[in-house]
Formats: structure tokens, C-alpha cells, sequence
């Protein structure tokens, strides 16, 4: 079978599994989620062994230390990955809730009603995570799903698509509402962005050149879950234990993540105070910075900052650190340099910080957090498909709602447009 003939068929059988899990009830698609939860947890070794080869290749061909952390699976992150299924179980089903209802002068019952969006195909790299994430929240929301991770996970994804089909099947659900493309020709991404007649969104994550080549090339409408630059300002009435913590944590905790701290700006009548010991510390954790001729004065081993530094996104231990004058400065570098992925302001100013709230945009504005809780299980949305910055029609973390879109169901008795 060539490929296009199979990825044909693959999103034919999507669309005809579409049909049936759009009209499940919330609890057939809770026990549903509660068996693919159950089946990761004894499944565990098998899941575990799989990724070992996934992860013995990526060490094979040198990747990085954050590819390598993306990739790699543990107890606890499958524990975590069990925990997200079954938090979207709590969940309420959006299907079938009424957005709006009225009533027109002349007796029509209008009712705005969230439905399933069909068909998803989600295009990833290296998270295996992602592979169970994004099908309980598609099965949740009613949708099928088409999942194509990276091949540097295709024996992880495997492993753990084998589990969820499993836990449909025993549950009398169609195993085509969660589809793995597993073959590795790149070639495939190209077919499936063709398959418009059978696939009603995509939605790829990963890098900067995964999510240019889906944008040019689909048939399809595209979310896209573009990379995060995110900035961190520290203003001049900053506490700065606070701000010490806030920014060490937005870098350190997790660096290979979207929604970790890339650039990290400081108010120049706080620079000294604030920097000289915050450098210290980011270095000692490993952290390489890239400052201004300001931020160099501060610190031992700065490497001096370009305009090329302020506009990647590390995913690693690697930070870009900037003396501003102002709030306006400040401002202006992240209208410059950001992503609209997540900005955050340290600040005991409130009007400082209501500027900075309404002015930066971005998915997600913080006033005295990390920018590492954009995430839709810290927002209470369950595991996420992943953090839009986009505007249209999803922006930050995609939980439930924004898997669903709505169409006007109109009762009448009779009525005749005149």
C-alpha cells in the first residue's frame, strides 16, 4: 500500500470513529479515560523498556541534554501522565453545554451549543507525553485523533498508542478515535496535511522549522503552538527575594519547556542589588548567561548578548539577561523579542504592573509568578494539548473548551422569514 493510500484510509477510519465519539455520553468516555489510565499503570515496564531505545538513540546520535530530558520517560513521569487522564475524568464534559440561549420577537428559540470539532491531528516531536495528554483530552471532548510524534519516540509512542487502543477496545469504542502514524518518512507529515476531506484541525508542537513546514504546507486550518520566548521584568520596586526566587525557578526548574524563562530583564536602579547575586546562583546551577555591557559588569563569564540571543528560544540552561531603563524599555524589547507565549512583571507597583498587564501581548501575563504555571493542569484544565499563541480561535493553554467549537440549534413552530 502506498503511502498516501494508507494515510487515506487511516483518516478515513478517524472520520468514521469521529461520528460515534462525538455522540458518547460523559460517563462511556470517563471509563473510557479510566482504562487508559489503568492500562499505562500495568503497563508500565513495557512503556518504560521502550522508551530505553528511544532514549539509547538519541544518546547515539549526541542530542542535547534538553532533547535528551524531553524524550526520557521515569516512574514519575508516567505516574504523571496517569494523573493528568484521570484529572481530566474530574473534568466537566463541554459537549452539549449551552453557551448562550434566547428568544427572538417572533417566538424563534435560538441555543448556542458547544460541539465536538471532529477530527485532530496532532503533529509532535519528542514529548511521548504528549501521546497520551492529547488523546484524553480529544476523547473527553468528543473528537478523534491522529497522533504523528517525532521518530526519535516511535518506540515510546508505540508502546503507549497500543495501551490506549487497548482501553477503547475494551470499552466497545471504536480504536480508530485514536490513530498513530508510525511510519517515519517525513514524507508522511506532507500527506496528512492533504487529508482535508477527514480532518477538521492540526495542531503541530515542536520546534520553530516542525511548525513552519505544517503552516506552509496544510490544506487544513493550523494552531499553531509556536516557541516561547518568555521574559521575566524585574522592576525598581521589586521585592527582590521574591524576584530572586521567581527567576531562578522560571529558568532552572524545567528549562526544556515552552513556557521557561529565555530573557531576563532588571531595571537598572535594582541591576547591582538584584544581579550580583542572582548570576551567581544561575551559574552555579549551571546556567550560561548572555548579558548587555551592563549585565557584564555585574557578573564573572557573562558572554556578551546579541540581537540573534534575545530571539532564541534555549530550551536549555542558557539565559539572556538585560539592564533597561524603564518600564517603556522593558516594553518595547518584548514587543521586539517575544513570542506572545507568556511575559511576567516582579513588581510592588500595581499601577506598574496594570500597565504591564494590559500592554504586553501575549497568551499569558503574570504579575509576581513564573511564567513556568502557563500549563493547562496548573490552570485547572486537566493535561493540555499544548499553549497557543495563536489568537484565532484558541490562545494559551488548549484544555477541554477550546478542543470544541459550537453551532445554533433554532426551535420553531412554524415561523416564516418574511
Amino acid at each position: 500500500m502506498s503511502l498516501l493510500a494508507e494515510l487515506t484510509s487511516l483518516a478515513q477510519q478517524a472520520r468514521q470513529a469521529s461520528r460515534i465519539v462525538a455522540q458518547l455520553s460523559s460517563e462511556k468516555k470517563n471509563a473510557a479515560l479510566a482504562a487508559m489510565a489503568e492500562g499505562i499503570l500495568r503497563n508500565q515496564k513495557a512503556i518504560l523498556a521502550a522508551n530505553i531505545k528511544d532514549v539509547q538513540a538519541a544518546n547515539e546520535e549526541h542530542k542535547s541534554a534538553a532533547f535528551i530530558d524531553r524524550l526520557t520517560l521515569d516512574a514519575p513521569r508516567l505516574a504523571k501522565m496517569i494523573e493528568d487522564l484521570r484529572a481530566v475524568i474530574s473534568l466537566p464534559d463541554p459537549v452539549g453545554d449551552s453557551i448562550k440561549a434566547w428568544e427572538r420577537p417572533n417566538g424563534l428559540r435560538i441555543n448556542k451549543v458547544r460541539v465536538a470539532l471532529g477530527v485532530i491531528a496532532i503533529i509532535y516531536e519528542s514529548r511521548p507525553n504528549v501521546t497520551s495528554d492529547c488523546a484524553g483530552l480529544c476523547l473527553k471532548s468528543g473528537n478523534a485523533v491522529i497522533l504523528r510524534g517525532g521518530k526519535e519516540s516511535l518506540h515510546s509512542n508505540t508502546a503507549i498508542h497500543r495501551v490506549l487502543q487497548e482501553a477503547l477496545g475494551s470499552c466497545g469504542l471504536p480504536v480508530a478515535g485514536i490513530s498513530l502514524v508510525q511510519t517515519t518518512d517525513r514524507e508522511a507529515i506532507s500527506v496528512l496535511l492533504r487529508q482535508r476531506d477527514y480532518i477538521d484541525l492540526v495542531i503541530p508542537r515542536g520546534g520553530e522549522a516542525l511548525i513552519r513546514l505544517v503552516v506552509e504546507q496544510s490544506q487544513i486550518p493550523v494552531i499553531k503552538h509556536y516557541k516561547g520566548i518568555c521574559h521575566t521584568y524585574v522592576d525598581e520596586s521589586a521585592d527582590l527575594a521574591m524576584a530572586n526566587e521567581v527567576a531562578f525557578n522560571a529558568k532552572v526548574q524545567r528549562p526544556s519547556t515552552c513556557n521557561a524563562m529565555e530573557c531576563l530583564l532588571v531595571h537598572q536602579a535594582v541591576a547591582q542589588r538584584f544581579l550580583s547575586p542572582l548570576l551567581k546562583r544561575l551559574q552555579n546551577a549551571g546556567v550560561e548567561i548572555r548579558g548587555c555591557s551592563r549585565t557584564q559588569a555585574l557578573g564573572a563569564h557573562v558572554v556578551p548578548a546579541t540581537d540573534e540571543d534575545y530571539a532564541t528560544e534555549y530550551l536549555d540552561l542558557k539565559l539572556s539577561v538585560k539592564v533597561v531603563d524603564s518600564l517603556d524599555e522593558a516594553l518595547a524589547h518584548i514587543a521586539r523579542f517575544g513570542t506572545k507565549h507568556s511575559e511576567a512583571i516582579i513588581t510592588a507597583d500595581e499601577r506598574q504592573a496594570e500597565r504591564f498587564l494590559r500592554e504586553v501581548d501575549a497568551a499569558c501575563v503574570f504579575h509576581n509568578a513564573s511564567t513556568r504555571f502557563t500549563d493547562g493542569y496548573e490552570f485547572g484544565l486537566g493535561a493540555e494539548i499544548g499553549v497557543s499563541t495563536d489568537k484565532l480561535h484558541a490562545r494559551g493553554p488548549m484544555g477541554l473548551e477550546e478542543l470544541t467549537t459550537y453551532k445554533y440549534v433554532v426551535t420553531g413552530n412554524g415561523q416564516l422569514r418574511t
